[in-house]
């Protein structure tokens, strides 16, 4: 599971990494007159020409690349020159190189060449200063510039007694508050612990280091204010830096640990090892406060002891140091961060994201790289400008990638569980959850490819490719918008319309309280559904196509003009609708009745308004369209006769005969199955035909409609038995031979075989 957490990880110390290029402004900045008496280097009692000189210099330099320092300057020499009535104050640089408006009738390569151009000044603005900060530092060494030693002295001692007593106190505290901890969790089931339990256990820890941050910083403000002041009583700045550099970084620290709490592994709300723990508290709590203690505290104690020049070079040094280190960690985890890319492809079942995280898989390294490179030059360039508008962008498109790959997992996690009903409803509606089914994933995939378009706006849109939302605010955007908006909830009506209305059918349709449903409700709620479901299908498509801007008016007069054409041309067709109307009217028949129609005889399987489809005896289905519906015979309307015609030999005892259909009869009504559908005594008609070798006997028994076959059949088997028990022959086919003249009067008989050989040896 922990591989799961590593891409997760690289992401948020590449992200740190990022935001502390963006560190507040102050942490940079120099006063312009740090040579008039804070400054340590160059201030002896007769200072030469060629220093003073210097210090002008470096001055200069030191407003010139502060943006809002020179921005303040040229404000103050427009006034002075009374130029009062400028059009706006100067804007730093930062806007030379900042993504150009998308309302800007400037090509692209204008653009990109004021880029490129903005880039290079700003680095070579960079390299000057380190430069130059190479130069005092190689002066300060060889002493071509004087520097007071025991001002800067007691400079080191004070802040080195503050930085003694701020971590000394932060470390004792914090030990004592892992003892504490340590015993806290031994004292609990270190298996058996929930998230609540967990968290429960985590919120003391948690007060009790942020206690130790608070009780160190004022420990530490304490001895600021002991060690050394301004003449107004206060902490001077180095140490109010080297404060607020700690409580940023230590709170810092303490976020990450609480997240992968290396020590105590029972409280981890993370699912990773304690070897990953370990490892990821070590970097993340160095890089911290590597790069947070460089920016927020060394880098402006060196541009106010020494020159601007010298913090810009600290500040440099560190982040390349950073950036080296991040490099090789991604380094060390392309393979673990490979095959958890990989395994979310296989996840993702082959569709299009699987594809891009396979390939995000194999190059997610370089990519990363690639990233943390151009991130760094643009913020050795220019970190007033380009850079808060990349990190920006960059928060914007983890935060809406993050969102969608959310939205996408919980998706897939209800596509693989699938839809599951309870089983009341199951009982009660059968068919519902397939038919669920059959829209459920369609409109499952319309959804993620609507979440993947979003994430690639949203992208698009925090990178300036794009303006979707100013787009939305215009008329166009919310007329465009509101048209796809509404056509899609046209289209969820509809399906929804037409489960709900197919549902109901079927539990009409479904035998519930030992009431079934008859034949005729069968047969015009089936009809209902179909036709219901062509209208509903016509009526959305129709409002559909019209909220989009499709002009529907055509299409009805077209067809109307080519419905004309096809009454025409089809008149089987519409003879057959015609028809099939007039016979739901007339109900002759409906589903399940025993018909014969054109010649076919059979069960009605399925009624519709142009056709009805028979299975005849032997299985066969017959569709018969009503157009050849000459004739309807309904096997299946008020009662039914089951009809036997006998045929006794002519020599036999009708009255015998008769008899013996009388107690076939009884013994058929000692059946209770048989006689709770037999409505009439036997109607027994006697003689109906007489031929030169038999004579027929017929009988009827009258039974609820349709019932009539399996009564009939045990009759028949009845009376047959009876007929062979009392004598009753029944006609048989009587051949006589009669010989013809001079023909013998029989075949002649075959000559006797042949005596068997005698056996071999005899």
């Amino acid at each position: 599971m922990f591989r799961h957490l590593m891409g997760l990880m690289l992401l948020i110390r590449t992200l740190f990494l990022a935001l502390v290029m963006l560190l507040p402004a102050w942490a940079q900045e120099a006063p312009p007159s740090v040579a008039a008496g804070d400054s340590l280097a160059g201030s002896s009692s007769e200072p030469s020409a060629n220093a003073g000189s210097d210090a002008a210099i470096q001055d200069l330099i030191g407003i010139l690349e502060d943006d809002q320092a020179r921005a303040r300057l040229i404000e103050t020499l427009k006034q002075s020159a009374g130029t009062e009535g400028a059009t706006a104050p100067t804007e730093a640089p930062a806007e030379a190189v900042a993504p150009a408006d998308a309302s800007s009738d400037v090509t692209i390569a204008p653009q990109l060449a004021e880029y490129t151009q903005g880039v290079a000044e700003g680095a070579a603005t960079n390299i000057r200063a380190l430069g130059v900060a190479l130069d005092n530092m190689l002066d300060v060494l060889t002493g071509q510039t004087p520097v007071n030693w025991a001002k800067l002295g007691d400079f080191a001692i004070n802040i080195g007694l503050v930085v003694a007593g701020l971590f000394g106190t932060y470390i004792v505290l914090r030990l004592l508050s892992e003892a504490i901890a340590r015993r806290m969790v031994a004292k609990s089931d270190a298996d058996g612990l929930s998230w609540p339990r967990k968290v429960r256990g985590l919120l003391p820890l948690f007060l009790m280091d942020l206690a130790s941050v608070g009780i160190a910083l004022v420990v530490g403000g304490l001895l600021a204010l002991y060690t050394g002041t301004t003449p107004d009583g206060q902490m001077t700045p180095n140490e109010a830096l080297l404060l607020g550099a700690f409580l940023i970084v230590e709170t810092s620290q303490l976020v990450f640990r609480m997240l992968l709490v290396p020590r105590n592994p029972a409280l981890r709300l993370l699912p990773i090892t304690d070897y990953n723990a370990a490892y990821w508290s070590f970097w993340m709590e160095r890089l911290i406060s590597l790069v947070g203690y460089t920016f927020l505290f060394v880098a402006p104690m060196l541009a106010q002891v020494f020159s601007p020049a010298a913090g810009i070079a600290a500040q440099v040094l560190i982040m390349g140091t950073a950036l080296t280190v991040v490099i090789v960690i991604i380094l060390q985890n392309r393979d673990e961060v490979r095959a958890w890319l990989n395994d979310a492809a296989i996840r993702s079942k082959g569709d299009g994201l699987a594809r891009f995280l396979g390939i995000l898989g194999a190059q997610w390294h370089v990519l990363a790289i690639v990233y943390l490179l151009v991130l760094f030059v643009v913020w050795f360039a220019n970190p007033y400008g380009t850079l808060p508008f990349m990190l920006g962008a960059t928060v914007q498109s983890l935060i809406a990638v993050g969102v969608g790959s959310l939205v996408l997992w919980f998706i897939g996690r209800f596509v693989t569980a699938g839809l599951s009903l309870p089983p009341d409803v199951k009982e009660r509606l059968p068919s519902l959850e397939t038919r669920l089914k059959s829209f459920v994933p369609g409109v499952m995939m319309a959804i993620r490819w609507f979440v993947m378009a979003g994430v690639v706006i949203a992208v698009g849109q925090a990178w300036g490719l794009l303006d979707f939302v100013g787009w939305l605010s215009t008329d166009e955007g919310i007329s465009v918008s509101g048209s796809i908006v509404s056509a899609a909830l046209i289209i969820l009506i509809t399906i929804v319309l037409y489960v709900v209305v197919a549902s109901w059918v079927e539990y009409r349709l479904k035998s519930r309280e030992g009431k079934a449903p008859t034949a005729r409700e069968k047969t015009l709620l089936n009809l209902f559904k179909n036709a219901f479901t062509i209208v509903l299908a016509g009526f959305g498509l129709m409002l559909a196509l019209a909220q989009i801007g499709v002009n529907i008016a055509p299409l009805l007069a077209g067809a109307g003009v080519v419905g004309l054409a096809i009454g025409f041309g089809a008149q089987k067709l519409v003879q057959d609708i015609i028809t099939g109307i007039f016979i739901q009217f007339e109900n002759i028949m409906n589903e399940g009745d025993v018909v014969e129609v054109a010649g076919k005889s059979g069960v009605v399987e399925k009624l519709t308004i142009r056709s009805v489809t028979i299975r005849d005896m032997s299985g066969t289905v017959h569709l018969i369209p009503f157009s050849s519906a000459d004739q309807v015979s309904n096997m299946m309307r008020g009662f039914s006769f089951y009809v036997s015609e006998v045929e006794i030999d002519y020599d036999s005892d009708i009255e015998a005969a008769k008899q013996a259909m009388r107690d076939a009869f009884a013994k058929v009504m000692e059946n209770q199955e048989f006689s709770d559908v037999i409505l009439d005594d036997l109607d027994l008609q006697g003689l109906t035909a007489i031929t030169p070798t038999s004579v027929t006997l017929r009988s009827r028994i009258k039974t609820l409609a349709g019932k009539q076959w399996g009564p009939g059949r045990f009759y028949s088997e009845l009376l047959m038995h009876l007929f062979a028990e009392r004598g009753i022959d029944t006609p048989t086919s009587k051949v006589r031979y009669v010989p013809g003249r001079g023909e013998a009067k029989g075949p002649e008989p075959l000559p006797p075989p042949s005596p068997p050989p005698p056996p071999a040896g005899a």
